[in-house]
């Protein structure tokens, strides 16, 4: 141990000297003085003894303790029997002991170095875990003053406990604004309303439906728009306080990016329904009149291949509709008054035939939306359901409900089949994933549960007004 005497009392000196390299200390003496600050911390001193309790030994003890690392350090002082009076002044320099000449016989003192040794250590080893700290806490905050996503963590309580730059240039927020509120304040209705909600029934039950597994979800600005997240949750324990840290990703240029390619491919989509029912039905159409006036002349004169030609003409009339059919597939929605309802029928009576099942369907009439591309996306995830039930889940019963509630329309496809396994989100089917990323894209939510009604699987998207901009009148 690096080991500092210092003072005036030459005698003193002498024997603390000699006690301490019998203990092995690695003993530097010098006057206190100011330059001796220096060699104590090169030297990296730990213990430091005063021979006496002169007042320049006492104003060293202070500047000593005034350095970072001085509160570390231990100070002992000697002083006499006779001045102990004198004792408030080395508590007033903040010397952590002290010791009586009368106490110089070789035992004793060892006993007491053997104590400050062990104290200075514990000092030692505490300053070596309060430096690993502040490293630690400043690479922390390094990393969350410099990382382009936003991270906001949160106690069990939802109280925000940090926000770092990435968060407040993408909510618009100081940190000082919302630290300390719900962070619920950073969602729009309805989410804010169900946020408490939800971290109470995860206390309570331990289900999770976010942490560890990340989630697209709406955040709100304080100018009061709304944005697009992708949101991913962890929790961590923290001396025994549970926190949640959430990173945050603006996913508003993917999704424009989204909405833009599946535009083109509904245009296109759009665009061979009709080449379809306007050129190849009508030529179609044509040749089968033709055929038929062809057919009927041959069987008029009795000719040979009157039925041949006859068949012929059942075959083009039979390509014809499946023609349309497949328009009216390509082109599901008509965009005026009652068209998901009434494409929705329509694709239900389809599937009854094919899959040879029983559909059921409640839905109001006056379903008005501002964007017909939210009409496709919703008959897509409804024809999606209905396959993957019949396909996966051996179904034979399907219920199609639509319904109105206070702030939300609610879209319902429940069945009688299979059902979901219980670890079906790490082996997502790719009917399952469009159909989620079509929910997305129309701002709604897309939930799979257990089915309360027919006991197989339940689909259920959720849409809210300020995603999907749509009215019931």
């Amino acid at each position: 141990m690096k080991t500092l005497i210092t003072g005036y009392n030459e005698e003193t000196i002498h024997i603390l000297k000699n006690a301490l390299e019998r203990r092995n200390h690695d003993v530097v003496v010098g006057e206190p003085d100011e330059k001796l600050l220096n060699t104590i911390e090169d030297e990296n001193i730990s213990l430091i003894l005063l021979s006496d309790y002169s007042e320049k030994g006492l104003r060293l003890c202070r500047l000593t303790r005034a350095s970072e690392r001085g509160k570390h350090r231990t100070v002992i002082a000697v002083i006499s029997k006779e001045h102990m009076e004198q004792l408030h002044r080395l508590l007033d320099a903040e010397v952590d002991q002290y010791i009586t000449e009368s106490l110089f016989d070789e035992q004793r003192l060892d006993v007491r170095l053997a104590f400050a040794e062990k104290m200075t250590r514990n000092k030692e080893e505490q300053f070596l875990i309060e430096q690993k700290l502040r490293e630690s806490e400043a690479r922390a905050r390094s990393i969350l003053r410099t990382t382009v996503d936003a991270i906001i963590t949160i106690d069990r309580h939802a109280q925000i406990r940090t926000f770092n730059k990435a968060a407040e240039d993408l909510f618009l927020f100081k940190a000082s604004e919302v630290i300390g509120k719900n962070v619920k304040m950073l969602m729009p209705q309805p989410y804010r309303k169900e946020h408490d909600n939800y971290i109470n029934n995860y206390h309570q039950t331990g289900n999770k439906k976010i942490i560890g597994i990340g989630r697209e979800v709406t955040g709100l600005r304080k100018d009061g728009t709304t944005f697009p997240m992708y949101l991913a949750v962890s929790e961590v324990n923290v001396n025994g306080q549970r926190l949640y840290t959430g990173i945050v990703r603006d996913i508003t240029e993917q999704r424009r990016l989204e909405q833009e390619v599946l535009r083109i491919s509904e245009h296109e989509r759009h665009r061979i329904g009709q080449d379809l029912h306007d050129g190849l039905g009508q030529m179609l159409t044509g040749i089968s009149l033709i055929n038929r006036n062809i057919a009927s002349s041959l069987k008029d004169e009795n000719h040979p291949l009157a039925d041949e030609v006859s068949d012929i003409t059942n075959l083009v009339k039979e390509a014809d509709e499946y023609a349309r059919s497949l328009s009216r597939g390509l082109i599901p929605v008509e965009f005026e008054g009652q068209g998901l309802k009434a494409a929705l029928e329509r694709m239900m009576k389809n599937a009854e035939k094919l899959f040879n099942i029983t559909c059921k369907f409640d839905a109001p009439d006056n379903i008005y939306f501002d964007d017909s591309t939210n009409l496709t996306h919703l008959y897509r995830i409804v024809q999606e359901a209905t396959s993957n039930a019949v396909k996966h889940g051996n179904a034979s019963v399907v219920d199609i409900s639509i319904k109105n509630y206070d702030e939300r329309l609610v879209i319902k496809i429940e069945d009688n089949g299979t059902g979901f396994s219980d670890d079906w989100e790490k082996d997502r089917g790719l009917g399952v994933r469009i159909m989620q990323f079509r929910s997305r894209l129309i701002g709604a939510n897309l939930e799979i549960e257990d089915g309360e009604k027919l006991g197989g699987a339940a689909i259920i998207v959720t849409m809210y007004p300020i995603g999907a901009n749509y009215s019931i009148k």
